[in-house]
């Protein structure tokens, strides 16, 4: 899988990085969705009779930040004097997560996050940005020590280099128009709907698999499907939750339509998280950097950096 590939559609949206959520719910860890998806919280809702659907009329969801950390498991702290710097490598643009501030230097949800892993761990950190596609040979051939670029964790790339635990996900959620609103989607809630998703996707497949009473209508780009959504030409749409979201807030949704349902994370196809990457073999380091991890999410710092960047939660 790409870097977060379904993300990338939003690219554009670096305009939305301004803007805070009001209101706060702190989840846990998400776990695997079953063959009827269930969503990373639950919502809400009351329970609907088979085969009809629950309605509510649309209102601002509290925001979600979603945490991905056990804290039945803590880690234990590691022998961190071996460290004494940590060259991060990072991608060019990638809005909100990598871009080039207005004073020259990186910045963005990655940058920040590395920044707070050196203050923790008590390192001098530099952050290097350069084309995505060169990251993986980068950080091989040692021109920098860990990769921080919204990377999704995949088996082609674990044979390349390790991974730290992911520290995001990228959900995938079902999008309707305002009045038609679900707290809660299942499978038998869709029965013959009409519901938009990208040709040859990992979203089509999955509602191939899961949703197989839904009308899909495939799509060759995100604005054609999400412009079938807010004329009416279908009743839903899905994909990534996240690029999804800058779309709902932005001036191109013209304010239609929201978030129906939960997040969906089924890893078989969504993948298993965006992790940074070390060098083969660096524990050392991995095993810094997930404790660094545990200890800004314990703090509360994860909670204050994610809702700095996202306005409108994917979860």
């Amino acid at each position: 899988m790409a870097p977060s590939q379904q993300a990338k559609s939003f690219k554009s949206v670096r305009g939305l990085l301004t803007g805070l959520a009001a209101g706060l719910c702190l989840l846990g860890g998400p776990t695997e969705a079953s063959a009827q998806a269930p969503a990373k919280r639950p919502p809400a809702a009351p329970q609907a009779t088979p085969q009809t659907a629950p309605q509510a009329a649309p209102q601002a969801a509290p925001q979600a930040v979603p945490g991905f950390w056990d804290p039945r498991r803590r880690p234990e702290r590691p022998d961190l004097s071996r460290l004494t710097v940590i060259r991060f490598l990072t991608e060019t643009d990638y809005p909100p997560f990598n871009f080039t501030g207005a004073d020259g230097n990186p910045a963005g949800f990655n940058v920040d996050f590395a920044r707070a892993l050196c203050e923790e761990i008590k390192v001098t950190c530099t952050v290097q940005m350069r084309r995505f596609e060169t990251l993986v040979d980068a950080l091989t051939s040692n021109r920098g020590d860990a990769i921080i670029a919204s990377m999704a964790v995949s088996p082609q790339l674990r044979a390349r280099v390790d991974f730290t635990d992911p520290y995001y996900r990228v959900p995938a959620r079902f999008v309707s128009r305002k009045d038609a609103v679900m707290p809660e989607i299942r499978p038998e809630y869709l029965e013959g709907k009409k519901v938009g998703v990208i040709a040859g996707s990992a979203h089509e497949a999955y509602l191939k698999a899961m949703f197989t009473d839904a009308e899909l209508r495939a799509y060759s780009s995100d604005d054609a499907m999400r412009a079938a959504l807010r004329k009416g030409e279908v009743d839903f749409i899905f994909g990534d939750a996240i690029s999804l979201a800058f779309w709902i807030n932005g001036t191109d949704s013209a304010d239609c339509c929201a978030f129906s349902g939960g997040p969906f994370v089924e890893s078989r196809f969504f993948g298993e998280g965006i992790g940074i990457a070390v060098r083969k073999g660096n524990d050392v380091l991995r095993q810094a950097l997930n404790w660094a991890m545990f200890r800004i999410w314990e703090k509360g710092r994860y909670t204050d950096l994610w809702l700095r960047y996202f306005s409108v939660s994917p979860f």
